[in-house]
Order: structure tokens, then sequence, then C-alpha cells
């Protein structure tokens, strides 16, 4: 679980969000919930330099007029071991909880240090491991011209490429702006077949239909 472990818009606060959503699309699950609300709002803003945590940020900024209908439980701030003031942080209820990259009462040389030996050795365990298939579950957002576009048949256009490895979820319309929509739509992808930069390219040769494609959110099954 998440443990910002001070001030939330410090750079160490903002630097242990980033480390988090590395391999993360959301908070908690494979879906925005109660959670990204309230770390969100939590947040003055967010850097282009913490690279996930800015894209997670910008993401959840989209779901400010539907936040009330999120899933999720609305924890305390506390519950991610943040503070208003970038005080110590709340004291944890488990004690059988394990930091993966260390404790930060380490001098900042040795916790690095004992960072980067824990993800190579979980990487060592990772490629060890047979038969794994690498996949992504990747959340794409497909805008279209104007609000004239016939969405319904651009799904269709969107669902009709086929490659090896790819599988189509879920979409849904989301209102942009004028009356337009876009269409968000699932997608998993095999990380050895599937190039989500061709995947797009494919998708925005649909030029009749399709403006652009962005990748609203990815996450490492």
């Amino acid at each position: 679980m998440l443990n910002i472990g001070g001030d939330i818009n410090s750079d160490q606060g903002l630097k242990k969000l980033d480390e988090y959503l590395a391999t993360r699309s959301y908070i908690e699950g494979y879906i925005p919930t109660q959670s990204d609300i309230i770390l969100y709002e939590a947040l003055k803003s967010v850097s282009a330099k913490y690279e996930h945590a800015s894209r997670w940020y910008t993401h959840i900024k989209s779901y400010q007029s539907e936040k009330n209908k999120l899933p999720g439980l609305k924890k305390s701030l506390q519950d991610y071991g943040v503070s208003a003031g970038g005080g110590k942080p709340a004291a944890k209820d488990d004690d059988d909880d394990i930091d993966l990259f260390g404790s930060d009462e380490e001098p900042d040389e040795e916790a690095e240090k004992a960072r980067e030996e824990r993800l190579k050795a979980y990487a060592e365990k990772k490629a060890k491991k047979p038969g794994t298939i690498a996949k992504s579950n990747v959340v794409l957002d497909v805008k279209p011209w104007d609000d004239e576009t016939d969405m319904k048949a651009m799904e269709q256009n969107v669902r009709s490429i086929e490659m090896d490895g790819l599988k189509w979820g879920a979409s849904k319309l989301v209102p942009l702006a004028y009356g337009i929509k876009k269409l968000q739509i699932v997608c998993v992808v095999e990380d050895d077949k599937v190039s989500i930069e061709e995947l797009s390219e494919k998708i925005e040769a649909f030029e009749d239909f399709v403006q652009s494609v962005d990748v609203a959110a990815f996450q490492k099954i």
C-alpha cells in the first residue's frame, strides 16, 4: 500500500507517488476510485519531471465532474501516510507491511543502494519465471473531428483492427466540449507482439473519423 511518509506536495512526497505509479495506473485496482480522488485533491500541482505522477494527475482530473460516483471507500489522507504540513505521518496499523524500497530512516545513499538491490532481485526473479507472457492493460482516448462524427462507426472501425496479441475490451463515450465526445476504449496487449505506437497509427489511419489517439492509462498485468 502507498505510504507517502509526510507532505505529499514536497519533493520527497511527489517522488514516492511517482515511484508508486510507475507500474500502476491507479492508486488501487484497475479503475479510478475514491482513493485517487482524495490524493488528487491533496495535491497542489504535479511537475512534468514526475512523469508517472503527472500522467496520473492529468488523467484523474478528467474525472472531477463524476468524482462522487466513483467506487471505493473514502479513506483519509493519513491512511496513505500523508501529513498536512510535511510532518510525520500517522502511525501504521499493520506492522507486517513490507517496504520494498527501504526505510526512510536510512541515510539517502544506503536507502538508494538497498532500493536498487531489491529491484534487481525482483527483476531477476521475474525473468526466471517460466511461461510468463508480459501483458498490459491499456486505455486509449480516441478523439473525433467534431460533434457530427459517427461515433458508432468510428468504434466499429477501431474494433476492426486485428493484431496478434491484441484483445479489445470495454468502451464508453466521454464528453469533451461543445457537444463533442471522445471514445475511451480498453485493450489488452501482449507486450512482445503489439506496439502501442503502431496500434495508434492504425487507428489514426481512419482519418475520416479520427483526429488523434492518446494513451489515457497503461497498466502492466
